[in-house]
């Protein structure tokens, strides 16, 4: 088994860049995944490992065989290393390079012939997406996709906020332009969260195929959604403010559809 000491050696350096750039991400079709969840959910939907990296005081090497599910490269690596590499302050010693998938619409498979979409334009956070799919996860929604992203999927604040499930949930992305054609092409209904000519909305009826819409919290939605909407909803506000937070705004609409769908 290969091991490595050093912060400069040349291979850890490249690692380095996956974590840090979107382009390396881009270029390479690679990126790193850390922590044994995240790796095992990885494994899981299928994404293909090509090394795995442990620091043996956190990682003891007997735990490899929990992951190793494919022929794969394993490294040792040292403490100093692992700092280099890891994301989080404190996490499980193991990390992961992983082949990304294609995420383009037309790649995107819909099982059903009544499915649920959420459907993000331009969510900036990372830490905002993360949340967003680990809401699609719990709601096991057919697919998340990503309007006009500002970042890449494999975004490791993305990995480490959504606890996985960018790898658990079906995600496409596309331009706004090319996802409402999506959408029509398919005959699915398009709700639009927002405030204007909208209604509340747990009065409407979501168990027909069905995407829900959000946008940011700072401009929501472009006008091409909004002209594309067939019925723009709104959560009813109590307070002082008109907006919430994308992702807790997401949980609120998808979790209705599911309640209505549960008792069809």
């Amino acid at each position: 088994m290969k091991t490595i000491t050093s912060s400069q050696n040349t291979y850890i350096k490249e690692l380095v860049q996956l974590k840090d750039k979107s382009r390396e991400r881009r270029k390479t079709g690679l990126f790193l995944i850390e922590g044994q969840r995240e790796i095992s959910l990885a494994l899981k939907g299928g994404y293909q490992l090509e090394t795995i990296l442990f620091y043996s005081e956190l990682f003891p090497i007997e735990q490899l065989n929990n992951l190793a599910t494919q022929p794969t490269n394993t490294i040792e690596i040292s403490k100093e290393v692992y700092q280099k590499l890891a994301y989080r302050a404190t996490t499980e010693g193991v990390l992961a390079v992983a082949k990304s998938k294609p995420n383009s619409l037309t790649d995107l498979k819909l099982d059903t012939d009544h499915p649920l979409i959420l459907v993000a334009e331009a969510p900036e956070k990372p830490g905002n997406i993360g949340a967003i799919l680990r809401t699609a996860d719990a709601a096991n929604v057919d697919a998340v996709i990503i309007a006009n992203p500002k970042t890449d999927l494999y975004n490791p604040n993305i990995i480490r906020s959504s606890v996985g499930c960018v790898f658990t949930n079906s995600i496409a992305t596309g331009t706004t332009e090319e996802i409402i054609s999506f959408l029509k092409a398919q005959s699915i209904t398009i709700y639009c969260a927002a405030l204007q000519a909208s209604v509340d909305y747990h009065t409407q009826d979501y168990t027909k195929p069905t995407a829900i819409v959000v946008g940011t919290e700072a401009t929501g939605l472009s006008d091409l959604w909004l002209e594309s909407s067939t019925q723009n909803i709104i959560i009813p506000m109590q307070g002082e403010i008109d907006s919430m937070n994308v992702s807790v705004a997401a949980g609120i609409l998808i979790f209705e559809a599911k309640r209505q769908r549960d008792f069809k």
